[in-house]
């Protein structure tokens, strides 16, 4: 199965935050014989491990660390640290302990609970459970993966093409590229980078659960966390608590057509914006259809023009196509695309060369997270890919005629990128595409917007026919996700279920 395209709802909010440190004291936990798991005797020393949590970052918050094996076949070969962060509920009405996800992969479920806690969960929920985020395997703080240098980032994601992009010459001048960095991805690495699939972080999930205290998962995960949510179903449908699954990752879809669909999605979204934007003062004029075909003409010519940044970085046609996508995750950020847009008429490329590094991880300084190394391994391992460059481009033909103003963009940083790799990739794929429907567990939310880019409505509608339990709520809408984005309905549909574990009797349609 393939992925949204990496959400980064929540990555803006630590430009926003100030974070000051506090370790102090310890509280040791050990809470299994609370959640009553039974395991295997090789998981023992895992589930049975005690949990120290510090008081950490801010007020209200504290951290610990918990060891899970690297593979969950072999618990004997090794271990990964597992960083996590809890908001303390200290009310009389808690519930349990709420786990949370912000997708990706490759997104900080710390840097969310750290940075956004009391942003995107409101004054109910966060009085009825404990709001637990975790770096999942591989992320910021839990034994991270390492691919390339930041100097290296910035050449392969920035540089120069060999020859004009989307041509097979390109095409063939990536295959050394893409395999040098699949082998820079296994040596910095080690056995850890077989090991980011979904289900391995699904079963890491279960590990938490109990040393949590929690005999059910209650968990809230967006954009690629509703495929670790998914599968935790799908291997422990008994512990299922409450699972509510926002912008979901449809399991059904393999790769080809869910890339096809997201960036039809992108395409509607674009569309969108740009009837909105000739309703004012806009940088295009006449119709949409009109200006469709001025943007093409934008960006075709900026994107092959060699245009620097004031820190001597390429706008490409796949480093425009990244900036492109970045603010349409969000209908607020669309003035923001509007100026970004003005810019590049002047010839000004700084502010989409500022919108690709949000995107792609990479700080003020120059420093790369290792979101994009994660989202690509994790990708290689969760979906099956072409096996030769005829079916990398076709898909890519078959994105330019679904998307047939930005397509051709995203296809050279995002479906070129991740087709070229897996095919390269040191560890083979362990999933394939397949409905899930978890028989025996409990009601479960599935939540879709119905104009998300990332994750198309329709893949919301699939997952929820698919679980034997699944309950679809709608969202009408712009934007990828739908919970903490200002809808009311939702979110007091969604804290409804989770603090009471009340189903809606039909669809709301927010």
């Amino acid at each position: 199965m393939s992925a949204a395209m990496r959400s980064r709802r929540f990555g803006l909010i630590a430009a926003i935050a100030v974070v000051s440190m506090a370790l102090t004291g310890c509280i040791s936990t050990p809470p299994v014989a609370e959640s009553g798991t039974s395991v295997p005797s090789a998981l023992q020393r895992f589930y049975g491990q005690g949990v120290s949590w510090s008081k950490c970052e801010s007020a209200g918050l504290t951290c610990a660390t918990v060891t899970a094996p690297i593979d969950w076949a072999k618990p004997a070969s090794g271990t990964v640290k597992l960083a996590l962060i809890r908001h303390v509920t200290t009310s009389s009405k808690r519930v349990g302990s709420l786990l949370v996800n912000p997708g990706g992969p490759g997104g900080s479920g710390y840097e969310m609970v750290r940075d956004g806690v009391k942003l995107y969960f409101d004054d109910d929920l966060r009085a009825s459970f404990d709001v637990v985020g975790w770096d999942p395997r591989g992320v910021g703080r839990s034994d991270p993966i390492k691919c390339l240098t930041d100097a290296q980032n910035d050449d392969f994601l920035y540089g120069l093409p060999a020859a004009p992009e989307g041509s097979d010459a390109w095409l063939a001048s990536r295959v050394p590229i893409e395999k040098a960095y699949a082998a820079a991805c296994a040596k910095n690495t080690g056995p850890l980078l077989g090991h980011l699939d979904a289900e391995s972080n699904a079963r890491d999930m279960d590990l938490i659960r109990a040393l949590l205290g929690d005999r059910k998962l209650d968990y809230l995960g967006f954009s690629y966390g509703t495929f670790f949510g998914a599968h935790y179903a799908k291997l422990f449908p008994k512990n299922v608590g409450r699972l509510v699954l926002d912008g979901p990752v449809d399991p059904a879809v393999s790769e080809p057509q869910d890339f096809v669909t997201q960036m039809a999605g992108f395409e509607t979204s674009y569309r969108a914006f740009l009837a909105d934007c000739l309703t004012g003062s806009c940088p295009f004029s006449g119709t949409v259809d009109d200006a469709l075909a001025q943007s093409k003409a934008l960006f075709d010519r900026v994107g092959t023009a060699g245009l620097q940044s004031s820190d001597g970085r390429y706008l490409t046609l796949s480093s425009l196509g990244t900036a492109l996508s970045y603010p349409l995750y969000s209908q607020s950020s669309w003035p923001a695309l509007k100026g970004m847009i003005s810019d590049l008429q002047r010839g000004s490329v700084d502010r989409a060369i500022s919108f690709a590094d949000g995107y792609n991880g990479r700080d003020d300084d120059g420093h790369y997270s290792e979101g994009n190394a994660v989202y690509t391994s994790a990708l290689c391992l969760d979906g099956v890919f072409s096996t030769d460059l005829a079916g990398t481009r076709a898909t890519m033909d078959a994105i330019a005629a679904a998307a047939p103003t930005n397509g051709a963009l995203y296809t050279y940083s995002d479906w070129a990128h991740f087709d070229n790799a897996s095919q390269n990739w040191a560890y083979p794929s362990v999933l394939k595409a397949g409905a899930i429907p978890a028989k025996g567990a409990a009601p479960i939310m599935v939540v879709g917007t119905t104009s998300d880019p990332a994750t198309p409505y329709t893949g919301a509608v699939s997952l929820a026919k698919q679980l034997d339990s699944g309950f679809l709520v709608t969202r009408n809408g712009e934007g990828h996700t739908a919970y903490g984005s200002g809808n009311a309905c939702i979110d007091k549909t969604v804290d409804s279920y989770l603090i009471t574990g009340s189903v809606p009797s039909s669809d709301p349609l927010c």
